[in-house]
């Protein structure tokens, strides 16, 4: 599922009142859809509600889609003399035109090991 950081919050309050409607008053499904919506009212009017979006943008997305690469490179080139020239921690994640690389520390010097970005592995299941 991909997250709309700008869901509309009067959308979901009326959605969840007319899901409401399919339950006796008073169940608990109506008491637990009423305090859904009192709780988003009430982070709304706290002044909240980007704080709100946030939090639920991460609980809501996919971790795979928070990885990126840290640095993206044109030419395989380009990014041996980024290597060379800097001290790139263990682990670092990059791209080398459109592919992703991680940086593996050996004892004679640091490498770019292959490691698919999530958007590649994403483009061959289609």
């Amino acid at each position: 599922m991909k997250y709309d950081h700008h869901f509309d919050v009067d959308a979901t309050l009326r959605t969840l009142e007319s899901i409401s409607h399919g339950f006796r008053e008073g169940s608990s499904e109506e008491a637990s859809l009423r305090a859904a919506a009192t709780a988003l009212v009430y982070v709304r009017e706290l002044g909240k509600l980007d704080d709100y979006r946030e939090f639920f943008r991460q609980i809501t997305t996919p971790a795979i889609e928070s990885v990126k690469a840290s640095h993206e490179f044109g030419t395989r080139e380009e990014a041996e003399e980024w290597l060379k020239g800097a001290n790139v921690p263990d682990g670092e994640l990059v791209s080398i035109e459109g592919k992703g690389y991680q940086v593996v520390n050996l004892p004679q010097g640091a490498r770019f090991l292959r490691n698919p970005l999530p958007r590649e592995l994403e483009e061959n299941l289609d």
